[in-house]
């Protein structure tokens, strides 16, 4: 998964070059403030892909001594700096311009050439989304699981760069639509209003990719669906009267630390039993969850978790 993902994002990184050299002078030729917005934006997503490439690689560093459960989690952190870049290079230009152009607009011109690079970078940035979008849709079905359900736990990269090629489509068609509307009626504000919108848009971008690593780093549990399938598989496994907690943690996409605290019953008491127990229910769950690649097993009985009578004055 790790080598699919670093090549959506190579590719995703590519296209957004070469956009943001095309919009650029594009916009620099025609005075189109809604484009110079997009190549702002293409600017960004170009510096993000360096981001999630980082993120790609330090992850895979093994664990060592200060790191005991690896770097899996650099992939929340770098991605997190690239939901940063969206809004403050992305949207805080887009918006800035578009307020400028709003209070002093200037009308748009070389309207062939404008076209022409909408045309060119909506066909790159839709081959790029093509990209994230079939390997998330691969992945949803390998587990069984909806699109969009995948889409929440998805690997950060990918999921990064199908959000921000959904935007730039998304603002090449405002961007398109600003400039037509300022052709046909002669009234340039309408470009300056494009590029607010698309400065709206990638807030809205950056603040659900923020939310979602943030939430990543402070550490987030398995959905409760598979919780509850990981509890039931223990709970009847031969030996284990009742699972007493179960507290997951997730270390990256692909690696979940798993503990359980579990009643076992009177018959397994000898330390081979136990250890032997053990081993059965930790090979049951990774052979079930792959995902779960730390699983620790702690014996307390049931009744040591119930509070005490309280204390009579």
């Amino acid at each position: 998964m790790a080598d699919e993902s670093e090549g959506t994002v190579l590719l995703a990184g590519a296209a957004n070059l070469a956009i943001a050299v095309a919009k650029c002078i594009a916009g620099l030729l025609s005075g189109s403030t809604a484009l110079l917005a997009e190549a702002a934006h293409s600017v960004a997503d170009t510096l993000n892909q360096v981001f999630l490439l980082t993120a790609l690689k330090r992850s895979r560093k093994p664990a060592d001594a200060l790191h005991q459960f690896g770097y899996g989690m650099e992939r929340y952190f770098w991605s997190l700096l690239a939901a940063v870049s969206i809004f403050v290079l992305g949207a805080g230009f887009s918006i800035a311009e578009g307020i400028r152009a709003v209070l002093d607009p200037e009308p748009v011109a070389a309207l062939a050439v404008v076209y022409s690079v909408l045309v060119v970078s909506f066909i790159f940035e839709g081959i790029s989304w093509l990209r994230a979008v079939r390997q998330v849709r691969r992945e949803a079905h390998d587990q069984g699981v909806s699109t969009l359900d995948h889409l929440k736990e998805a690997e950060p990269a990918v999921k990064t760069v199908a959000f921000e090629d959904s935007a730039a489509l998304i603002g090449l068609m405002i961007a398109a639509v600003g400039v037509t509307l300022s052709a046909v009626t002669g009234e340039e504000f309408w470009d300056g209003t494009a590029s607010i919108a698309i400065g709206l848009l990638l807030i809205g971008v950056a603040f659900t990719l923020g939310r979602d690593n943030k939430s990543m780093l402070i550490g987030q549990a398995l959905p409760d669906d598979v919780q509850d399938q990981i509890r039931c598989l223990i709970a009847d496994t031969p030996g284990i009267d009742e699972v007493v907690e179960l507290l997951s943690l997730r270390l990256a996409p692909d690696q979940v630390l798993v503990v359980v605290r579990v009643d076992l019953d009177d018959s397994e008491t000898t330390g081979a039993q136990v250890e032997e127990l053990a081993e059965r229910i930790d090979s049951a769950v990774r052979r079930q969850f792959p995902t779960v690649r730390h699983l620790y097993l702690d014996p307390t009985p049931a009744t040591s978790l119930d509070p005490g009578p309280a204390s009579q004055p």
